[in-house]
């Protein structure tokens, strides 16, 4: 089963995370007080879903048994997770202003479409430029 999750950071700072996908009746979530902590729960509300649904129905079909989660980030959820980037060198790899990008992390002010594909372009090739490393 695939899920596609999204990773949120509320004005609180508690970290929720949401999805459509469920497990026969069973919705999916998970929250915590970082994206770590999140990701753990949306896990064991996966694994209790599968219980549940074993218990219910005595059998959990083929299609439930292998879940792979694809998380979808806010701004501020993913800048909490990888809190290793420098903000500084990303706003310039990224070609966008440093001073909103720390708002953008802080959840004081939200990027654009054409901001968004900007980060999202420079992920994509940091990843492609750290997967093509090795030591």
């Amino acid at each position: 089963m695939k899920i596609k999750a999204l990773i949120e950071k509320t004005d609180t700072g508690y970290c929720s995370i949401s999805c459509d996908e469920k497990i026969g009746n069973f919705c999916l979530g998970g929250f915590g007080n970082s994206v770590a902590e999140a990701k753990d729960d949306f896990m064991s509300v996966v694994k209790e879903a599968q219980e549940e649904y074993v218990a219910e129905h005595g059998e959990l079909p083929d299609k439930y048994k292998d879940v792979s989660v694809t998380y979808q980030y806010d701004l501020q959820s993913f800048f909490d997770c990888f809190d290793w980037i420098n903000i500084t060198k990303f706003a310039q790899v990224a070609g966008v202003n440093e001073s909103k990008l720390r708002l953008y992390k802080v959840g004081k002010a939200f990027a654009g479409e054409r901001t968004k594909a900007k980060l999202q372009s420079a992920i994509k090739r940091m990843g492609a430029e750290l997967a093509s490393v090795s030591l």
